[in-house]
C-alpha cells in the first residue's frame, strides 16, 4: 500500500476531526468573505466536495445508519459480554481497573499493555475468572485474557514479530455454544513508535487470513492502532469475511482519554455474521490513555440477517495483502540488521 509513513495515516486517524475542521471553515467563508472572486469559489466548491466525500465515509458508522437488531430467542445462546481494554503498562490504578472488572462482571475480559506488575495486581481475580492466557511483556504489548467461560483450546500467535503477541482462543459457552476469540494489538504508526503502519497492517492482516482459515464463530477485539474506514481496515474485514461492530453504533472514540478533540475509535471489534451484537459502548477512565469497549452479543448460526454485511476480497486485492504481510515481517527484520 502506499503512504505508509505516520504522517499520512494521520488524515486516516483524523477523518472527524477534519471534517468538523472543514464545515467550520465553509461555513465562516460564506459569512466573512463578501467576495465573488472565482478563486474563492472554486476553493468553497472543492470544500464541498471534500465534505460529502467524508460523509460518505462516515455515515455508517453513525446511529443513522441502522444496524441489525435482533432479539435472542431459543436457538440463540445466551448474552456474553466482553470487556476489552488497553491498560497502559505505566499506570498503576490497578484497583480502578479492578473495580470495573466488578462493577460489569464481564463473562470475557481482555487487557492489552499487562505487564507482570498488572498481572500480579490481576491475580485477585483468578478465582473468578478461572480460564485465563497470560501473556507478561514489558515492551506495551503484553496481553491478559480472563474468561468465566471454558477455554477449550489456545494459541498465541507472532505473525510478524517475535515480541508482538496475539491471542487466539476457543471458548464455549454454558449452553454449549462454541466460537474463537481473536484478542489483537498491533504496534502504531506515529513519530514516537514505528515509522510506518507496515508492521501494523502486516498484523492485522495476518490475523485476517488466520481468521478466515478458522471457518467457525469469531469474534475479534483489541487495540488495532487503526481507524475502521482506513484502507488496511477495509482489507482486514474483507480478508478476515467479518462484520465491523461499530456500523449504526456511533464512532465509540477510545483513545485519548486526556484530549477530547484528538480523540479516535482504535480500539475495534469484529465479528462473523452468526453474532449480533445487543450493545457496544465505551466505559469510564480507570487512569489509562484508553477508554475500555464493553460488548453484550449473543450466536445464531441459522440467522441469516447479517450475511449482505460480509464483503469479500476482489480481484487483485489478495495479492495486496500478501504484500502488506510480506513487507510487514521484511520491515520487523530491517529493523532488527
Amino acid at each position: 500500500m502506499p503512504l505508509t509513513h505516520w504522517f499520512y495515516r494521520f488524515f486516516e486517524f483524523g477523518k472527524i476531526q477534519i471534517l468538523i475542521l472543514q464545515i467550520t471553515t465553509l461555513i465562516f467563508s460564506f459569512i466573512l468573505i463578501d467576495e465573488s472572486d472565482i478563486l474563492i469559489r472554486i476553493l468553497q466548491l472543492l470544500t464541498l466536495i471534500s465534505i460529502t466525500g467524508h460523509l460518505a465515509t462516515l455515515y455508517k458508522y453513525t446511529s443513522f445508519h441502522k444496524s441489525i437488531q435482533k432479539e435472542p430467542c431459543d436457538i440463540s445462546s445466551e448474552i456474553i459480554t466482553v470487556l476489552s481494554a488497553n491498560v497502559f503498562q505505566e499506570n498503576k490504578e490497578y484497583e480502578q481497573f479492578i473495580a470495573l472488572i466488578n462493577k460489569y462482571n464481564p463473562d470475557i475480559f481482555l487487557t492489552m499493555e499487562s505487564d507482570k506488575n498488572w498481572e500480579k495486581a490481576l491475580s485477585v481475580l483468578d478465582h473468578k475468572y478461572k480460564y485465563n492466557i497470560k501473556v507478561a511483556l514489558d515492551n506495551t504489548y503484553g496481553m491478559h485474557l480472563y474468561s468465566k467461560l471454558k477455554i477449550t483450546n489456545h494459541s498465541v500467535h507472532y505473525f510478524v514479530a517475535d515480541d508482538l503477541p496475539s491471542i487466539e482462543a476457543k471458548i464455549r459457552t454454558a449452553d454449549n455454544f462454541e466460537f474463537t476469540f481473536f484478542a489483537v494489538h498491533p504496534p502504531p504508526p506515529s513519530p514516537t513508535e514505528e515509522e510506518n503502519s507496515k508492521e501494523r497492517d502486516g498484523e492485522l492482516l495476518s490475523i485476517a487470513k488466520k481468521i478466515k482459515q478458522n471457518a467457525d464463530t469469531c469474534v475479534v477485539v483489541g487495540d488495532f492502532n487503526n481507524v475502521a474506514w482506513a484502507k488496511s481496515s477495509i482489507l482486514f474485514r474483507k480478508t478476515s469475511e467479518t462484520i465491523d461492530g461499530r456500523i449504526g453504533r456511533g464512532f465509540i472514540s477510545s483513545f485519548h482519554t486526556k484530549y477530547w478533540f484528538l480523540r479516535f475509535p482504535i480500539d475495534l471489534m469484529f465479528h462473523t455474521s452468526d453474532v449480533f451484537i445487543d450493545e457496544l459502548k465505551s466505559l469510564e477512565h480507570f487512569g489509562s490513555d484508553h477508554f475500555p469497549i464493553y460488548a453484550k452479543f449473543f450466536i445464531n448460526k441459522k440467522a441469516s440477517e447479517q450475511e449482505h454485511l460480509t464483503e469479500n476480497l476482489e480481484e487483485g486485492e489478495h495479492e495486496i495483502v500478501q504484500e502488506i504481510i510480506t513487507e510487514g515481517i521484511n520491515e520487523k527484520s530491517d529493523n532488527r540488521n
